[in-house]
């Protein structure tokens, strides 16, 4: 890992009237790092890349890009950061072709490039084909495309696939993997789709009320919240475990009790299953459902705040 990032933020702080968007945050991302902001709607994702963008101002704090400040940088970095903000606004009436030109000749690139970026997206029996005509996922896949004109050493996607179906949101997963492979950009994307950080990004960001809560690979914050496996359970509409929680308990047994769901981590199943079906015996609590399934990035935010990533 290259000992320089690209882009360093050190106790940055920024409020709005009375909300504390973001508190003290701390990050270094890499050269050819793919990192997501990860968490829920409001925790402060988008302030946190709008000042990175240099689109909003800190109240405290220092953010470098490239080693330079944003202040009397501004040209300079804007040639280096290709940005995709949550929603873009075109100009219905100008084709695919026309819109890419356009924004190619803030950079002085020719229609190769525009050639070149239409066959990255995607978009090639699309390019005569006015804006206000294409789906939501072409849309996003334009936006994208328009982020990437300049070859940017740091591309800054807010949210890229909000609101896209399944396999809209795959094909922008797709352009980002095939970057990924080919390139040397640093990417920072902020998302609540706990699966999207997993399938793009090598690190990731828990943020939420304007702080981060944990980082680190996948691997290394599944490890840390101990046990790799997890049972979720349903119990018969008639039971009522009001202390099926109990201290000194070996098992990790919590219950939600809007959703009436239990869930239970596990570090050896073999062993620790049985265990859990004996404690539901003796409890007298009889199953409706049980499902084991590999624990999540939502399993680990539902555990730091007692709320899940959609919320």
């Amino acid at each position: 890992m290259n000992a320089n990032p690209v882009i360093e933020v050190k106790d940055v702080h920024k409020s709005f009237k009375a909300v504390q968007a973001v508190r003290g945050v701390d990050l270094r991302i890499h050269k050819g790092q793919f990192v997501a902001l990860l968490g829920p709607n409001g925790a402060g994702k988008t302030t946190l890349v709008e000042m990175i963008e240099g689109i909003q101002k800190p109240d405290a704090g220092e953010i470098s890009i490239m080693g330079k400040r944003w202040k009397g940088n501004e040209d300079e970095l804007h040639q280096v950061i290709g940005i995709s903000l949550q929603e873009t606004r075109f100009i219905d009436k100008l084709s695919v072709s026309e819109t890419l030109r356009l924004f190619a000749s803030f950079y002085e690139l020719d229609q190769e490039r525009v050639a070149e970026i239409i066959g990255i997206v995607g978009l090639e029996e699309k390019t005569k084909s006015y804006v206000v005509n294409l789906s939501s996922g072409q849309r996003q896949r334009l936006a994208l495309g328009i982020s990437l004109l300049n070859n940017p050493k740091i591309l800054l996607l807010d949210e890229p696939t909000t609101g896209l179906d399944p396999n809209a949101r795959r094909e922008v997963w797709s352009i980002l993997l095939d970057l990924k492979k080919r390139s040397q950009t640093s990417l920072i994307l902020t998302t609540h789709y706990m699966e999207e950080a997993e399938q793009l990004c090598d690190y990731i960001i828990i943020i939420d009320k304007g702080k981060i809560l944990r980082e680190g690979t996948v691997k290394q914050l599944l490890d840390e919240d101990h046990g790799e496996k997890m049972i979720e359970f349903t119990l018969e509409e008639a039971q009522q475990p009001v202390d099926i929680v109990e201290t000194g308990s070996p098992l990790r047994i919590e219950w939600d009790s809007e959703r009436e769901k239990g869930t239970v981590a596990l570090d050896r199943m073999e062993t620790e299953l049985p265990e859990f079906l004996l404690f539901l015996k003796k409890k007298e609590l009889r199953l409706k459902n049980l499902e084991c399934r590999r624990k999540t990035l939502d399993d680990l935010f539902t555990s730091l705040t007692g709320r899940h990533l959609h919320e």
